[in-house]
């Protein structure tokens, strides 16, 4: 996957969550897939480009759900397990 269609890829999530990060980065990252900063920063592993596209909607709605939830409290995972089974039925 390219970085535009990865970045395309978390604007459509972005639209469907309600959600609006201020910035989209990929870059090399040793330790984690992804992070999101408190003010709206989200950052991707570029390694994440070569995985599966349930992994990658997984990481990318992980993701955008920080900006809403900042912690992983029960309302997080809820919401985590509703949008990813979402993508699931539109498969």
């Amino acid at each position: 996957m390219s970085n535009k269609e990865f970045k395309d890829r978390v604007l459509s999530w972005a639209k469907i969550i309600n959600v609006n990060p201020k910035e989209i980065q990929i870059r090399k990252m040793k330790r984690k897939w992804a992070s999101c900063s408190s003010n709206g920063r989200l950052s991707f592993n570029e390694e994440l480009l070569c995985q599966s596209l349930e992994f990658i909607d997984y990481v990318i709605v992980h993701e955008l759900l920080h900006l809403r939830y900042p912690t992983h409290n029960k309302m997080f995972k809820l919401m985590l397990d509703i949008y990813l089974k979402e993508a699931e039925k539109i498969k």
